[in-house]
Formats: C-alpha cells, sequence, structure tokens
C-alpha cells in the first residue's frame, strides 16, 4: 500500500513537474532569440513529460487492482488520461523537433510556417486571434519580439489549452489514485468488477 509520507512526495514531484511543462509552454517563445537555450528547456520539458506518464504507470503497478491482475479495470478507470499524456508526449515532441529545425540557423528572422503553426494549435489547442500566412512569404520576415508583420500577436500568445487539459487530467488521475480504495480488497472493487465484466 503507498504510505502517506511517500504519495507526497510522488505528488509534489508530479506537480512539480507540471509546473515547469506549464512554464515553458508560457514563455519559451521569449527565448527564441537564444535556440540553445530553448533547445535545453524543451528537453527538460520532453523528459519532464516522460517522467510524469512513468511515475503514473508505477503508481498502476503499485495498486491492489493490476496485483490482482485487473488491468484492464485500471486501463479502463484512466483510460484518458493515458492516452491523452502520450498524444501530448507526441505533439510536444514533434513540435519542439519542427520549432528548432527551422529557428537553429538564423533564430534573427521571424519563422512561422503554416504547418508549424498548425501544428501548434493542434498541440496547445489555442484559441487566439493569430492568422495563419505572413505577408511576403510564410518564412522569413523579419519582426520585432512578440509581433508579426501585420502587427498582429505573435502566434506564442494563443493559450495553450490541451496542455492545461493534459494538467487538469493528470493531477485529476495522480489525486485519486491517492484513494485507499485502490490499495485494498473492498466491496468497491468487486462491485466495479462485476460491472466491467458484465
Amino acid at each position: 500500500m503507498l504510505q502517506t509520507s511517500n504519495y507526497s512526495l510522488v505528488l509534489f514531484l508530479q506537480f512539480l513537474l507540471l509546473f515547469y511543462d506549464l512554464f515553458v509552454n508560457s514563455f519559451s517563445e521569449l527565448l527564441r532569440t537564444a535556440p540553445a537555450v530553448q533547445l535545453v528547456l524543451f528537453i527538460i520539458q520532453d523528459i519532464a513529460i516522460l517522467f510524469n506518464v512513468i511515475i503514473i504507470f508505477l503508481m498502476f503497478f503499485n495498486t491492489f487492482i493490476f496485483q490482482a491482475g485487473l488491468v484492464n479495470l485500471l486501463f479502463h478507470k484512466f483510460k484518458g488520461t493515458i492516452l491523452l499524456s502520450a498524444a501530448y508526449l507526441a505533439l510536444s515532441i514533434s513540435f519542439h523537433v519542427w520549432v528548432m529545425n527551422l529557428r537553429w540557423r538564423d533564430s534573427g528572422r521571424f519563422v512561422w510556417t503554416e504547418g508549424l503553426q498548425t501544428l501548434f494549435v493542434f498541440q496547445r489547442l489555442g484559441k487566439g486571434s493569430c492568422r495563419l500566412g505572413v505577408p511576403g512569404g510564410r518564412v522569413g520576415t523579419p519582426a520585432p519580439s512578440g509581433v508579426t508583420p501585420k502587427g498582429l500577436p505573435s502566434p506564442p500568445s494563443l493559450r495553450p489549452a490541451a496542455a492545461v487539459l493534459y494538467c487538469y487530467f493528470y493531477k485529476r488521475t495522480a489525486v485519486h489514485l491517492g484513494d485507499p480504495l485502490f490499495y485494498q480488497d473492498s466491496l468497491w472493487l468487486r462491485k466495479e468488477f462485476a460491472h466491467f465484466r458484465g
């Protein structure tokens, strides 16, 4: 059974990694003129997301449900978080690789292609006032920091809603796994199993 002191430490670590993820999503574009620093931040962010997924699976393995062989019940209960975490990790890595590939050689130019912006929106599923396409071509027109050539807010001003959804579902799962019902045989577990089989 997961002890309270261990659970508190694990939960603190998970929340710390989630905070770092939100921090990088919010402020990484401010460092677009320093690609090496941005690359390090992106690598640490992807590792933090991966560590969070590993920690959730370790918590799954520690439950009575998993040890009793009811993996399907556990997966069924938390499949949204598992799938969302995997999708968010894949989108984050794809976005980071593409951004660094476009900006590495000339960080002084405003580089934001339609494909990159589409991936950015899918990664963060944001809403905002930016438009696809930049006059004079999609790549390469210089612009002041934070402003597109049309004077509109640059794409990083989009709200990172997918990241927020990921954090919400992940936090909900992490807190839910602290319930003692997952770590002992109980009437609730027997009912869930009967409901799941029937």
